[in-house]
């Protein structure tokens, strides 16, 4: 069983970011721009992790915050179940980096956050906060 962990380790998850990454670049080459959350909304969760409509609650929505909590046939919950790997990390991992690359080119000012507290398997839903980045105070 330790070989079969070194090689997820190893391949699965760098080949799983690579492939992730690599769809992420793509999508981007088509300039896109969100200028309000609700545009996050439609090209982040629907047009770029295809998630359809019905399978995303938005628990808040306004000038400040999207948050989100998904229940979509997820590629990177199905590998950590396949792999028994915990999702916390996979997501860390995999997702998290893409998905703040992907944030940054719809509009450089959005912070993505996901609830680690929040997540599947151990939630029915993964949570999700999408905020505009507040600058620092100046003095």
């Amino acid at each position: 069983m330790a070989g079969a962990s070194r090689l997820v380790h190893r391949f699965i998850l760098p080949l799983a970011r690579a492939s992730f990454f690599l769809y992420g670049f793509l999508w981007t080459l088509k300039p896109r721009r969100a200028r309000s959350l609700k545009e996050v909304l439609k090209l982040f969760y629907l047009d770029f992790l295809r998630v359809e409509e019905e399978d995303v609650e938005v628990l808040k929505l306004d000038d400040e915050e999207l948050v989100t909590r998904c229940r979509n046939p997820c590629p990177i919950l199905k590998l950590s179940l396949r792999f028994n790997l915990d999702t916390r990390r996979v997501c860390r991992e995999v997702s998290e980096p893409v998905c703040r690359y992907v944030l940054s080119k719809l509009n450089p000012c959005l912070v993505f956050e996901r609830n680690y507290g929040h997540i599947r398997p151990y939630e029915e839903s993964c949570e999700e906060r999408i905020r505009w980045r507040r600058e620092a105070p100046r003095g």
